[in-house]
């Protein structure tokens, strides 16, 4: 959503610029190649023939993480990969304590595994603090719909059609008892995220380094291959459109983000949950919470469902604990879930009105290296 002042001057900037200017301005800005080039080069290449162990990255890299960071490495030898964060993708103030980052790594270690069965390989897979192992056997390729899947999962920050979704197979794949599921009472869980997104934008640091990984100018886009484009932000193509002629800057970024958490992603959600865990401390218990949120998403994908990731009370949680802060958000949503358990990922699902774009994506070949 944009308010209807935005849009007029928008398009009044828009007119100032002139036929001839608007017109390069958007073809420089990739207004005509949307989802091309290099920066999208690996939603063509997920799955092709052959046996080599980087095409099992191929489709990991195609999993959801925080704000597109992509923070993960692979190291491959023939019949292993060694999987762990890259830590100087970390998001700064938005994940001081690097729960984002795990949960990310958690997204593609699912998507590995399914693509690992797909092409009848066995993983065995040994999570540890710094990471995970997965040790390669060799079995009956196994191929499932989540599998499939994979090219088509994209976060849809677009407007949902509010009516009822049946969530009682969500709860089914969560399965490992240090993780489970939890749906909130919308109107409550809606009121503290428009909060934390108020909150957000007031801090300073995590307002910058939330920002720092928005890309609005093409030829950044192509270079960096990750971050959040307007693209990929849910709005019409008329806003994005505009979004990709004129300048964005800081405050306008905010006030859309507002706008849209509050007016469109949280109004029209059918249902908002959480994923729980013991400790929220626990770098497995994250990497758990990721496999566990990228094979909801994947089967919501097959059954035609829209999800989106909704971490502003868990980001603001974080901020509190890391700088000390009055715990205004960590007793807020403690009083949101069961006793004894942690949200560390917050979402919302409905059923889509629009189809969601692709984020760029950096290739396999870019986050891999050899063991030898």
């Amino acid at each position: 959503m944009i308010s209807r002042r935005k849009l007029l001057l928008g398009l009044g900037s828009m007119a100032a610029l002139g036929v001839g200017g608007t017109t390069w301005r958007a073809i420089d800005q990739g207004v005509f190649s949307t989802g091309s080039g290099a920066a999208y080069a690996a939603w063509d290449e997920w799955n092709p023939p052959g046996d080599d162990v980087l095409h099992l990255v191929r489709a990991a890299v195609l999993a959801a993480s925080a704000h597109n960071a992509q923070p993960w490495l692979f190291r491959l030898g023939p019949d292993r990969i060694e999987l762990t964060p890259d830590l100087s993708r970390n998001l700064g103030a938005m994940d001081p304590l690097n729960r984002e980052m795990q949960i990310s790594v958690g997204c593609a270690l699912e998507n590995l595994t399914l693509a690992a069965r797909h092409r009848g390989r066995t993983p065995e897979i040994r999570l540890r603090p710094d990471g995970a192992t997965i040790l390669l056997g060799r079995s009956t390729p196994e191929t499932s719909p989540l599998f499939e899947a994979i090219p088509h999962r994209h976060t849809n920050r677009a407007a949902y059609d509010t009516r009822p979704v049946e969530t009682q197979k969500l709860a089914e794949l969560v399965d490992v008892p240090e993780v489970s599921l939890v749906w909130h009472d919308k109107a409550k869980f809606s009121d503290l995220t428009v909060r934390a997104t108020e909150a957000i934008i007031a801090d300073a640091d995590q307002s910058r380094d939330d920002f720092s990984w928005y890309r609005g100018d093409w030829d950044d886009l192509q270079a960096a291959k990750d971050g959040i484009t307007i693209d990929a932000s849910g709005q019409s193509q008329m806003i994005r459109t505009m979004g990709k002629i004129l300048p964005t800057s800081h405050d306008l970024n905010n006030d859309t983000w507002l706008e849209s958490t509050r007016d469109t992603q949280l109004a029209t959600a059918a249902a908002v949950g959480s994923l729980l865990v013991r400790d929220p401390f626990d770098p497995v218990q994250r990497m758990q919470t990721g496999r566990i949120w990228q094979r909801m998403h994947l089967w919501a994908t097959t059954q035609g469902l829209a999800m989106q990731p909704i971490n502003q009370i868990e980001e603001r949680v974080d901020r509190e604990r890391s700088a000390n802060l009055k715990p205004d958000f960590t007793d807020a949503m403690s009083a949101l879930v069961p006793a004894g358990t942690h949200a560390v990922f917050s979402f919302r699902i409905g059923y889509p009105t629009t189809t969601a774009l692709a984020s760029p994506r950096r290739r396999a070949e870019e986050v891999s290296r050899s063991s030898s």
